[in-house]
């Protein structure tokens, strides 16, 4: 008889261990309602920057104002029409490039940035994004206007005592020299 109950306790234990393990709920479940305002946020602001980078390119119709496919706008200073050379790949270029405002105020120049030296799509270099797409669309002697949404330069960011956040900026490089690595 004990032996009788001592099977039926152990064949209990045994039926009641097989359940399958049930998921744990979130002890807070979010909305998403976050995520949905920052998006509806970031898309007034990247309206409100294009619309004041249209109006600049509105202003000078002189300027034949290219838009690349990264999301920004330039034009050029200087063209050169005989030079074929593009960065690539690894390759090293060096360059000059001032920070400003879109209304003009220089906000870092050239002289505080000194000549850079940047190894394309591989160099950690802080250099934002805008300017590292930038610089691959020019040819060694040019110099290159670009008119950058925040997005595409320090976005939320901005420069410490120097330039706020969500700021476009405008910035002029100067493409030194290039440098193609081996594997070009």
């Amino acid at each position: 008889m004990m032996r009788n109950a001592f099977l039926m306790v152990l064949f209990c234990l045994a039926a009641a261990s097989c359940k399958s393990p049930e998921a744990r709920r979130p002890e807070q479940q979010t909305s998403g309602t976050f995520i949905n305002k920052s998006v509806e946020r970031n898309k007034k602001i990247f309206e409100a920057e294009t619309a004041k980078i249209k109006k600049i390119m509105d202003a000078n119709p002189n300027t034949q104002y290219l838009a690349s496919d990264s999301g920004f706008w330039y034009y050029y200073n200087i063209k050169d029409t005989t030079a074929t050379a593009m960065p690539a790949y690894g390759d090293k270029v060096t360059f000059t490039f001032d920070i400003k405002k879109l209304d003009g105020t220089t906000v870092v120049s050239e002289e505080e940035n000194g000549v850079q030296a940047y190894r394309i799509d591989q160099s950690n270099q802080d250099l934002i994004s805008g300017l590292r797409d930038g610089v691959k669309l020019m040819k060694v002697g040019e110099r290159i206007t670009f008119l950058l949404p925040s997005y595409r330069a320090f976005g939320y960011y901005g420069i410490e005592n120097k330039l706020g956040t969500n700021v476009p900026i405008q910035s002029t490089v100067t493409l030194k020299s290039i440098e193609q690595s081996l594997d070009n």
